[in-house]
């Protein structure tokens, strides 16, 4: 097998990581939903109860009111152009699908800077300052590194921020 080129190997070693995120958040579910019975836990269970849990969006996934990560689907937090700080409402219907909803979003403030490209993730520099993006945004708006993009943030500046939201490509 061909040698990868660095930015390809550390992309996918990014991919992995998420999807493993991923596969722990619906094991932890799923024992939540069961208990930990390994007879119930490997098969379906027709009857399992809807459950609600309110949460903060961190850029990437919801930190839940009980202390667990739930991920949100990129494609959602791009289209609601959810920012850091939101507070999201999941709910886990009887056949385990979530469905999320932004029942309280905080004040944002939208700032212009120039779309970035490093080891594979996407940032937008506004300044001295650096935001992560999601890639799901960054190809909503066909977006390209160099362009220059609007997006949001949280209003309260003293709120340490990582992530904003992609609001247009200019």
């Amino acid at each position: 097998m061909p040698d990868l080129p660095d930015k390809q190997a550390k992309r996918l070693k990014a991919l992995i990581e998420e999807a493993e995120t991923s596969l722990a958040a619906a094991k932890e579910l799923l024992i939540s939903l069961v208990g930990d019975d390994p007879v119930v836990t490997n098969s379906v269970k027709e009857e399992n109860i809807g459950k609600v849990i309110e949460g903060v969006f961190d850029g990437q996934n919801m930190v839940g009111g009980d202390g667990k990560t739930y991920p949100v689907p990129a494609n959602y937090a791009s289209k609601s152009k959810l920012v850091q700080g939101d507070i999201l409402k999941l709910t886990i219907a009887e056949d385990g699908s979530f469905l999320y909803k932004q029942i309280g979003p905080i004040p944002r403030r939208q700032l212009v800077g120039k779309l970035v490209q490093k080891e594979g993730h996407y940032y937008v520099e506004v300044g001295d300052r650096e935001y992560r993006v999601l890639l799901a945004s960054v190809t909503y708006f066909k977006a390209k590194p160099g362009d220059q993009v609007s997006i949001n943030v949280p209003e309260d500046t003293s709120i340490e921020v990582e992530w904003a939201a992609l609001e247009a490509a200019l």
